[in-house]
Parts: C-alpha cells; structure tokens; sequence
C-alpha cells in the first residue's frame, strides 16, 4: 500500500441471511449446506474505494443503503462476507450511542476503560484525563453513572473520549446529530485540528452542506452499492438528485395519471397550478416536505404551489442569492374576509430565518366567496448561505373577537434547498467585501 494510503477497501460487501420464520433458522441449522431455508440480503456489495492519509470524507446516501453498514467494517466491529479492507494505523470510532461505556461506571470510570481498551496505558490516560473533561463539558455528571446521562450527554463525553486517543483514522457515524449546535462547532474544530495532524475522518451525515464545506471527498451509497465518490459538490448534487426524483416518481405512481394543471397567468409570470378540495396537489411537488405539519379551520385549502429558482421549475435546489418566486393556490370552501396571507423561512433546527404576512406589510386583502380561487405570489432572493431550509405558509383570517383564526397553515411544506457558496458559511449570505489600506 502506498505510504500515503491510510485505507484501501477491495469488494466489500455484507450479506445478511432474512428468515421468514423462527423456525426456518432452526431448519437452516439442521440441514446447514444441504438446503436453504433464508433469503439473501447484500446490506453492501462490490465496494471499492481508497483514502489518503489526512483526508475527511463525507458519507451520504438515503436511510438504509448501507453507510452505517460500511463504516462498521471498516471500524472492524463487523466482519464483511466478501472483499478485504487494509488500514494503516489505529482507529477509532464513535458508531452507536452508548457503544463501550458501561452503563453502571461513571463518566470517569468509562474514559478510563475505553482508553485502555484502545491500548493507552494508565499513565496516558491520566495525561489526557483533564482534556478530555474539559471537551467533553458535562460538569459534575462525569462523577455520576451514565446511565443517568442525556443523549446529548452521552455523545459529548464518547467523542471528547475518542477524539483525544490520536487515532490514525478517526470514524464517526451520525453521532454529532445529537449534540447542540455549539459542541457541534467544536468537533469540527476537533476536525480540523486533527486534518492539520494528518488523521483521515470518515463520517456519515444527511447534512451535505457540511459535506460540501469540510470535506476533501464525498462517498454516495445507493441501495447498499457505491454510487460515486469524488469531490464533494458534484457527488452530493448526484446525491440530491437521486434522492428527490426518487420521491417524485413515488408520489406519482401514488396516484393517478392526470391531465397537467392549466397554465394561469400570474402577473408576468406563466405557471402551471392545479390541486382541488379532493386533491392536494402539493404532494407531487419535487419540493414538497412529506413531515409538514398542517392544521386549520379548512374553510380555505392550500392545494398547490409552484417553487421557481432562477427561471426553473421546482428545483432540486437553489443557489445562493437567486430570484425565487414561489406560487401558491388557494381553494375557498367558504365565504372569508380580513384574510392574511404569510410565509415563514426556517432552519433545519426551527430558527427563523425570515417572515412576513400581508397584515405586517399593510397589505389588505379582498374578501372571497366559496369556490373563488387565490393565486398568491411570494418573491424574494436567496440570501441564505448553503443549507436546508423550510419554507411554511398560512391563510387566516383577523377576526376582531376571537383574534386571527387559521384557515390552513402548512408548517415547513416547502424544502427549500440552497446550494454552496465559496464566500463564507452560517445562515444569511451577506456578502461582506474587504479592504485594506496603508496607514
């Protein structure tokens, strides 16, 4: 192997035997060779692939292709059916919550035990003994058991624990989920101070911004087989991609085939809306986010929208600081007036990126009758640094009694997407300029 190859991984593959019944197990162990009662199924097949030393890969793909499969071979607490995996050096690994500790020992008790496990001796645990406390930032509780830890508690003190036992490779599998956003912050900074020691990092992750921003190369499992690897942009689009048409083509043979929506024209703009009482065409949106949340009198239905970025038609992502108009249809079932239309932007995490409704902006709003139909225009620029975002609309109406009441309000409908940008990270894309002068 080459001087700078830390991991080499030749035909791997994982092939797990799925028995109907309880019985059948017991029948496969009678007749072992000679007959088979299991169907075969290859979790992982016929990967290839090589790391160097010093590089961090992202790990993406859809729930159940196989990403926690593969790193637990190659961590070696998984043994593989086919192919051959060589690394150089000591791993490391944060795989599942809780995996090493004893549940019964303290927090101290545990960096003790994994750290020797990991071949330390006491005299070098003792070394790192402060460090790691003080990464891991959980107060007294590192006296206490850890079975009486949070998740968050848990996964702090396991990464505080492996990030300080100078692993060659270093493997992390969507544990960093649990965390808050600023210990999240700081194992990245672990990250990058390990890249600068020249440890190879493999994680998996569904945020493929994170991806894009930290990573050398990006690795794409589909249905259990490598798909592509490569440099991160690229791979995560092929990602993106796979992912959304695979949801549309779902939502599609869901129902059945239809006429296109008509063609409405909307001010300058021609777009194609349909959706009806019996109908919510939202769901067969590229963008549409099957987690919403939705409630509401129904006295008026939000049954369709159009997302358009730069020119196209509902995008599998946009890029920063694009023309975004989204198109909305609203169905009345009855009669309203004072109606409020608004719209929310929000993190992954529930922050508030933006929002605004026609009552704040002093728009007032034409009373509408049962069957009449609304056609709503929301116009803004992407702004928004690389990420996932939610966009969530409502129709209200003020009601001088009662206060507003929600006709329809659909929380995060809207997956919007936006795509990297090489001039700074975080949430809004300010674009700061910088200069220097001689004094």
């Amino acid at each position: 192997m080459c001087s700078d190859r830390v991991i080499s991984v030749r035909g791997l593959g994982k092939c797990y035997h799925m028995y109907d019944k309880p019985r059948h197990r017991l029948k496969q162990t009678l007749f072992r060779h000679r007959k088979q009662f299991y169907r075969e199924f290859w979790a992982v097949r016929d990967i290839d692939f090589e790391v160097d030393r010093g590089h961090t890969i992202g790990v993406i793909g859809r729930n159940g292709s196989g990403k926690s499969t593969l790193l637990q071979m190659i961590a070696g607490t998984l043994q593989p059916t086919t192919g051959s995996i060589d690394i150089s050096g000591r791993v490391t690994a944060l795989l599942e919550l809780g995996a090493g500790f004893n549940p019964e020992f303290s927090g101290r008790e545990n960096v003790y035990l994994n750290a020797s496990v990991m071949g330390l001796s006491e005299a070098e645990i003792d070394e790192r003994y402060d460090d790691i406390v003080s990464f891991a930032d959980i107060g007294t509780f590192i006296e206490q058991p850890v079975k009486h830890y949070s998740s968050g508690m848990f996964v702090r003190l396991a990464f505080a624990v492996s990030a300080h036992l100078d692993p060659d490779v270093f493997i992390v599998d969507e544990a960093l989920a649990v965390g808050d956003v600023r210990f999240q912050r700081r194992c990245f900074r672990a990250f990058e101070e390990m890249r600068n020691r020249g440890v190879t990092i493999l994680f998996v992750t569904h945020a493929t911004e994170l991806v894009v921003n930290y990573c050398d190369q990006a690795l794409f499992l589909h249905d259990g087989k490598l798909r592509r690897i490569g440099l991160p942009r690229p791979v995560v689009n092929d990602y993106l991609n796979a992912m959304f048409e695979a949801e549309r083509q779902a939502r599609s043979a869901a129902r059945p085939a239809s006429e296109p929506p008509p063609i409405s024209t909307v001010g300058e703009h021609q777009v194609r809306l349909g959706g009806s009482a019996d109908h919510d065409a939202c769901l067969e949106r590229l963008s549409y986010n099957d987690s919403e949340q939705r409630w509401g009198d129904g006295r008026a239905q939000i049954v369709d929208f159009l997302l358009r970025c730069d020119g196209e038609d509902d995008p599998a992502q946009c890029a920063c600081h694009e023309q975004a108009d989204l198109f909305v249809r609203v169905l009345f079932l009855e009669d309203a007036e004072n109606i409020v239309y608004g719209m929310t932007v929000k993190t992954v995490e529930g922050t508030t990126v933006y929002a605004t409704n026609t009552l704040l902006r002093q728009q007032p709003v034409g009373a509408r009758q049962a069957g009449d139909i609304a056609i709503l225009h929301f116009s803004f620029v992407t702004h928004l640094m690389p990420g996932d975002y939610f966009i969530s609309l409502g129709v209200a109406v003020e009601d001088d009694d009662h206060g507003p009441q929600a006709l329809d309000r659909r929380y995060d409908l809207v997956h919007l997407k936006i795509s990297d940008s090489k001039y700074g990270y975080g949430l809004a894309a300010l674009d700061a300029e910088f200069q220097e002068y001689q004094g």
